[in-house]
This record gives structure tokens, C-alpha cells and sequence, in this order.
């Protein structure tokens, strides 16, 4: 009975199960409708805790989800969970730079009383943040338009950048409409869908490494130069960006929920790319010397179980929804935040839609995506100076060990911007 095969349509094509395989099918889909109906019940959607910790979260874990794990085991090979870890750490240190400023910043930059050099620190690290704000919006949901087209097998890039010319319009006119809580509807719904597909996706890894073995022999890193793999492994901090999209909600939330927000959003991703990395490892020694991209981990899951593929197509497409969606609320934000209020973050969002539309049809988004990972090094580096100089202007209280990690965060965010190799 175990053996028995039964056949059924997917995609079109007949595919046969034994029965083992539809009793595991099934257990991962129980799975997924579980965790979101959790993640859709109105009493989590109502909390404002997790409504703010949403757009953080939507655009931490983005683009880079899927590559990351094949990426790192070509960097660091079998101790790749060890520097996703690193990295995750690394984040942290700059999560606590901009929370610091959310408490310290914020205030002296509101009442005036800021200094010329804090006042250009500040400026400079929100036109570096405005500049990839759109670029990425506009890759994230080109990168998106590609998984659809892909998976209707359809391949035009006329029509690819229609449908990201549409979702760029829908996302603009639904925050000019709707304000960051129409925002905010969209990006609970589509992380609620990609954290339920992630649940199911760790579970099943889970169990594969736990009946299969967790063999690590074939995982080895690739043959490159020593430079080139710091360089690529400094590079990767940016598939953990996006927490600093707190900082620009405080037309919504105050100092306090954002502060939280920001810290439960960077812990809840650490978890997920720490296990996911750690889970994987076993399946990606097929993948040795072969170039690591984002259809990788989805035929690797195959051998998981044969859900998974379908599943992760729904998680990648959602993934770049959310995160575009969490990027465009971050540049309203931050748009009204710097022009004084003379510029609400509504209509901001129709600016930051308009320009990644102009881009979509006249620029190649997956070459200027490197400007835009290098301006998030150069935001978080003058945000570290931004910390130092409100230190000696305002009279905050910090002692030497702070000021230290400040300086030596933003001289590495400084090589990064420089010399990192941009991913994701």
C-alpha cells in the first residue's frame, strides 16, 4: 500500500505519488494553511507591534532569501550557517546604530537644534536611501514579473515589464489612496503568505535531514581568491537590509513601538536564515561548482517533497511583492520626514511608484541594482556618523565602548560601500 502510485494534473502534466509521498504533501500543506491562518487571525493583523514589525520584516527577508543558502555554501562551504550567523550579528550592530538614532536623533533633528555637520550627515544618508529605496522597489518587482513569467513559461521582456509597470501603479495608487495602513494590508497578506510557506518549508528540511542523514561531505566552497570571497561575503549584509524601514514610519508609530518593531523583525529573520542555511546544507553538495541562483533552491526542494516547488514559487513571488511594497512605504516616509511634511508620504508613494516605472522601461535594473546595494552601505555608514556626531552635539550620554563600535560600524559599512561585491 505504501508503493501504491496515484497519478494526478500539475502544471498541466500527469504526475504520479506513492503514497508516502501524498501523506507528506498533504502534512506540509496542513502546514502552510496553518501558520497562516495564525498569521491572518485578526487578533495578531490588530496588534500594533506586529502591523509595524511587518514592513521591517517584508523587506529584510526579500530578494536575497532564496540565494542566500546556495551563496554561502560557495563562500564558506560546510560553516556557512557560522557566517550566516556572522552576518545576521553584523545587522544587528547597524539595527542598533539607527535605533539609536531613533531615540537620540530623531528628537534633536525635530526641534532645529542640530548641528551643520549633524544636519549634512543626515541629509546625505537619506538621499543614499531615497536613490536605493526606488532602485530596489523597481528590481524587487521586475524580479517578480520574471518568477510569474517563468512559471507560465512565457519569456518576453516587453510583457515582463508590463506587469511590473502594473504592480509598480497598484502599489502607488493603493498608498496615495489608502495611506501606509492600505500599505500595510498588502504587505500583512503576502508576509503572511510567505511566512507560512517558510514554516513549511523549515519543517520539511527538518525531516528530510533528520530521516536522510545530515551529511555535509560534498558541501565544499568554490575555488576563488581570498579578496574576492571576503569581498562576496561583505556583499551578503545587504540580503539582510531592510530593518532601517522603521526609522521612517514615525508618521504612524512612535519611538517606542518602532524601537520593538525593529528588534522583533531582525530577530524573527535571524532565526528563519540561520535554520533555513543550517537545514539546507545537506541538499546543496549537488550544486557544487554549478552558480547559485534563486531556480536552485526551488529544484532542490523536489527532493524534499514535490509540494515544496510549487510552493515556493507563491513564497518567491511574494517575497518580492512585500519587500517592494515595505521599500515604497520606507521612501514615503522618509520623503516626508525630509521635506517637513510639505511632502505626505501618500503622495510620496506615487513618486516612488512613478520613478521605478521610468526606470523599469529605460534602464537595466539588474545592473544599476548594484548602485543601489552600494548607496544602502553609504546610508548605514553616515547613519553611524550621524550617532557619533549626536553623541558630541547633544551631550547623549555614551560611554567609549559605544562611540567605538559606532566608529568601527561605519568605517566597515565605508570598505563595503567601496570594495563589497553586491548579491541578491
Amino acid at each position: 500500500m505504501p508503493h501504491q502510485r496515484i497519478r494526478g494534473m500539475v502544471g498541466g502534466r500527469v504526475q504520479t505519488w506513492t503514497m508516502a509521498e501524498m501523506i507528506e504533501n498533504s502534512v506540509l500543506f496542513l502546514i502552510t494553511m496553518g501558520a497562516f491562518s495564525l498569521l491572518m487571525w485578526r487578533r495578531v493583523r490588530g496588534n500594533s507591534l506586529w502591523r509595524a514589525t511587518v514592513t521591517p520584516l517584508a523587506s529584510i527577508i526579500g530578494s536575497g532569501f532564496l540565494i542566500v543558502a546556495p551563496l554561502l555554501s560557495d563562500l564558506s562551504g560546510k560553516w556557512a550557517p557560522f557566517a550566516m550567523a556572522g552576518i545576521v550579528a553584523l545587522a544587528w550592530g547597524l539595527g542598533s546604530v539607527v535605533r539609536f538614532n531613533i531615540r537620540h536623533a530623531e528628537p534633536v533633528l525635530a526641534a532645529g537644534n542640530e548641528t551643520r555637520a549633524l544636519r549634512w550627515a543626515e541629509d546625505a544618508s537619506r538621499m543614499a536611501l531615497a536613490l536605493a529605496y526606488i532602485v530596489s522597489v523597481t528590481f524587487y518587482l521586475r524580479l517578480m514579473a520574471s518568477f510569474v513569467m517563468d512559471a507560465a513559461d512565457v519569456h518576453s521582456v516587453f510583457l515582463g515589464n508590463m506587469l511590473a509597470t502594473l504592480v509598480l501603479a497598484f502599489i502607488g495608487v493603493a498608498g496615495f489612496l489608502r495611506g501606509l495602513g492600505g500599505l500595510e494590508a498588502l504587505e500583512e497578506t503576502a508576509v503572511s503568505v510567505k511566512l507560512a510557506i517558510i514554516v513549511a518549508l523549515l519543517a520539511g528540511l527538518s525531516w528530510h535531514d533528520a530521516t536522510g542523514g545530515y551529511v555535509l561531505d560534498g558541501v565544499v566552497p568554490g575555488d576563488m581568491p581570498f579578496a574576492e570571497r571576503l569581498r562576496m561575503l561583505a556583499g551578503m549584509l545587504l540580503v539582510v537590509q531592510g530593518f532601517e524601514t522603521s526609522r521612517y514610519l514615525g508618521h504612524a508609530y512612535d519611538a517606542d513601538v518602532r524601537v520593538k518593531s525593529m528588534k522583533l523583525a531582525q530577530l524573527l529573520s535571524a532565526a528563519i536564515y540561520i535554520l533555513f542555511v543550517a537545514l539546507l546544507l545537506p541538499l546543496l553538495s549537488s550544486l557544487s561548482g554549478e552558480k547559485p541562483d534563486e531556480t536552485a533552491i526551488i529544484g532542490l526542494s523536489q527532493q524534499v517533497a514535490s509540494l515544496l516547488p510549487s510552493l515556493l514559487v507563491v513564497a518567491a513571488v511574494m517575497s518580492q511583492f512585500s519587500a517592494a511594497v515595505a521599500d515604497t512605504a520606507g521612501a514615503g516616509g522618509l520623503g516626508e520626514e525630509q521635506s517637513g511634511g510639505r511632502l505626505p508620504a501618500q503622495k510620496g508613494y506615487l513618486l516612488v511608484a512613478g520613478a521605478g516605472i521610468v526606470i523599469v522601461w529605460s534602464a537595466d535594473v539588474f545592473e544599476i541594482v548594484a548602485v543601489a546595494s552600494r548607496a544602502f552601505a553609504a546610508y548605514y555608514g553616515l547613519q553611524a556618523l550621524v550617532a557619533l556626531l549626536t553623541i558630541g552635539d547633544a551631550k547623549v550620554e555614551a560611554g567609549r565602548g559605544l562611540r567605538l563600535i559606532f566608529t568601527l560600524l561605519g568605517f566597515l559599512m565605508l570598505l563595503i560601500a567601496l570594495f563589497a561585491l553586491p548579491v541578491g
